[in-house]
């Protein structure tokens, strides 16, 4: 800054003579130089002398006024003194429209750009890149389009930037055909243009096209590679996201991972439970000086506790700085401790984050009655669900009322969550429903169960575990009419039940296994064990739990399904496979039904082994015979 002070002062020298003879056009280098620098108040005392010398400036001054006061943050003297200059220039709206922009007042740029229209001002290639990043603030892909008609008609669709601004305008509008359009007839293209359409492709599961593009781009920059990952993560490739990370670490990739690769390659160690994976690029971004950056250090937070490790994500979100905890960082740690049933933790984080002076936002009170509703804790989350708008300012939506219902059903208040319903200002949805006709089930209330299910056979024909569950329900009380009507629904309709999926990371290397699955390399000694643990188990005062399984099959038959469930077979796989004392982490894609949950604690305490299993509601800490959740899931 020294050079740059010495030149202030030379240009400040003559202009304080006394008295001047200078024009307005000698202000100009000096609101030059200070523009970015945060010299708002020096500017505003340089005007005043102008003042004071009745020196007004001009449209050429006063666009460089403009640029100085928007890039120290004085958005208010730019307004003003754009405001005042009588001839305004096309300099000047460039300045006031680049200001807006910047600040993210989108519909004033665009107020701006139809402004400068009518006064007959012809836009730059410095105007659209700017009008056209509004139009996407604002979702218009019409006020695009007419800003893309006026680039044509001044022979500016095809300059480099404007053209590329257009196609991105496109892309994040949801034209990726008129996008792809623009691309091929532009006579040059940068690295950036391709980066918007392989985003855009990857946006909206056109994987294929996207990968194509990437392999035939000219070059390559880390946007290219950070846009192919979080495209593959995105879409649920999450061993393809993980593959080209690993080609970037590799010797001689022309480019390496930065701080916006790590965050999109942390969810695909997450999608996959790929811990050791995700402790690995945790690693990589430690030795690059990543520990400091709030943002990956949150992505790790969510990482670790989606992988299992609640005590990894808890020690990730205690190194972030107190001043730096952003609601993302708050609300990723609230829904860890939701989805492994710690309730009260994520009670006390939400109270903390209010004494920090965050303000929740509908994700936060997702979380928080997520976590109340595993807990048990249904006073506490009604409390919080009654203050949302009261207190907070938060409406609850409907994922909202489907956690209170949750958060009554489990509780077996049945009654106060039907009401509840009856009282939701919207109407009710398939998570509506279906926490019910769950709730139900377990509570054994065929009543409800029959109303729950019929609202969801509407909502979700498709989806025939409605049917299963209430066909079981109806099994369980000797309705066999009900049981057949529903299966001939189920067959003439062509639905299936969902295979049941569960996988296991050993050695870095995911295992996956499906129900009654014979082909892993190792089945054989996987069914070995499984033969001989039943009687080991029960030894042990393990019942199993037939109530889930068919009942038109005999209770030998039953026993024998429920052993060559896909978790476990994923339990025994762990067992083989690591060294006592290890720490089995599954992921099943289903609920985990009744029987493998108490088989899992028999075997988490005759093997001696802490067996984690996540399923698509929560996660099961199972230790010595027990489990996290206290059998309340």
């Amino acid at each position: 800054m020294s050079s740059q002070n010495q030149t202030l002062r030379t240009l400040l020298q003559p202009l304080m003579q006394d008295p001047p003879h200078l024009s307005s056009y000698a202000y100009a280098p000096i609101f030059q130089l200070l523009t970015g620098h945060n010299f708002s108040k020096l500017g505003q005392q340089i005007h005043a002398h102008m003042a004071l010398r009745g020196i007004e400036p001009n449209s050429f001054v006063g666009a460089k006024m403009v640029a100085m006061y928007a890039s120290s943050g004085d958005l208010d003297s730019a307004i003003v003194l754009f405001d005042r200059i009588i001839n305004p220039s096309s300099l000047l709206f460039n300045s006031i429209i680049r200001a807006y922009t910047r600040y993210g007042f989108a519909e004033k740029t665009i107020g701006s750009y139809i402004r400068m229209h009518r006064l007959g001002l012809r836009a730059d290639n410095f105007t659209f890149p700017f009008v056209l990043k509004s139009c996407v603030h604002l979702s218009s892909r019409w006020m695009g389009k007419c800003v893309h008609g006026q680039s044509l008609r001044i022979g500016l669709e095809f300059d480099l930037y404007v053209g590329t601004s257009m196609i991105d305008m496109y892309v994040k509008c949801g034209d990726i055909s008129d996008a792809h359009k623009l691309f091929d007839i532009m006579p040059a293209r940068d690295v950036s243009s391709w980066n918007a359409l392989i985003a855009g492709y990857m946006k909206d599961g056109e994987v294929n096209v996207a990968v194509d593009l990437f392999e035939r781009m000219p070059n390559r920059n880390i946007v290219s590679w950070t846009a192919m990952i979080s495209g593959y993560t995105q879409n649920g490739l999450a061993e393809q996201a993980l593959d080209l990370f690993d080609e970037m670490l590799q010797e001689g990739s022309e480019v390496k991972p930065n701080w916006v690769t790590v965050m999109s390659v942390l969810p695909a160690c997450a999608h996959s439970a790929a811990l050791e994976r995700g402790r690995s690029i945790h690693n990589f971004a430690s030795r690059i000086g990543l520990n400091s950056n709030s943002s990956v250090q949150t992505a790790l937070v969510a990482m670790y506790a989606k992988c299992g490790s609640l005590v990894d994500a808890h020690h990730c979100f205690e190194r972030i700085h107190h001043n730096e905890k952003s609601l993302i960082a708050w609300n990723t740690m609230i829904t860890a401790y939701a989805s492994h049933g710690c309730g009260m933790e994520s009670v006390l984080t939400f109270e903390d984050m209010i004494r920090a002076g965050i303000q929740p936002d509908g994700i936060t009170f997702l979380g928080l009655l997520s976590g109340c509703s595993h807990s048990g804790l249904v006073d506490v989350g009604l409390k919080y669900f009654h203050c949302m708008s009261v207190v907070y300012s938060v409406e609850p939506r409907v994922e909202h009322y489907a956690c209170v219902v949750d958060l009554l059903g489990r509780a077996g208040r049945l009654v106060e969550a039907m009401e509840l319903i009856d009282q939701m200002p919207m109407q009710a949805g398939p998570s509506i429903w279906g926490a019910l006709l769950a709730a139900c089930r377990n509570h054994r209330n065929l009543e409800f169960a029959e109303m729950a299910a019929k609202k969801l056979f509407v909502l979700e024909p498709d989806n025939s575990g409605n049917y299963v569950l209430l066909s079981n329900m109806y099994a369980e009380v000797g309705m066999w009419e009900e049981v057949n009507n529903l299966r001939a629904i189920l067959k003439s309709q062509g639905m299936k039940k969902s295979p049941g999926g569960s996988w296991i990371e050993v050695n870095g290397k995911a295992h996956l296994f499906l129900g009654g699955d014979t082909s892993h390399p190792q089945a054989k000694e996987i069914y070995m064990l499984l033969e001989a643990l039943p009687e080991k188990i029960k030894a042990a005062g393990y019942i199993p739990d037939t109530s889930f399984v068919l009942h038109d099959v005999s209770e030998e038959e039953k026993e024998y399904n429920l052993t060559t469930h896909s978790e476990k077979l994923a339990i025994a796989f762990g067992l083989l496979n690591t060294s006592p004392g290890v720490v089995l982490r599954v992921t099943k894609n289903l609920r985990i039904c009744v029987d493998c949950h108490t088989a899992t604690k028999f075997i988490s305490k005759i093997y001696g082994r802490e067996i984690i299993v996540r399923d698509v509601n929560r996660f099961h800490h199972f230790k010595d015979g027990s489990c996290s959740c206290r059998d309340y899931w």
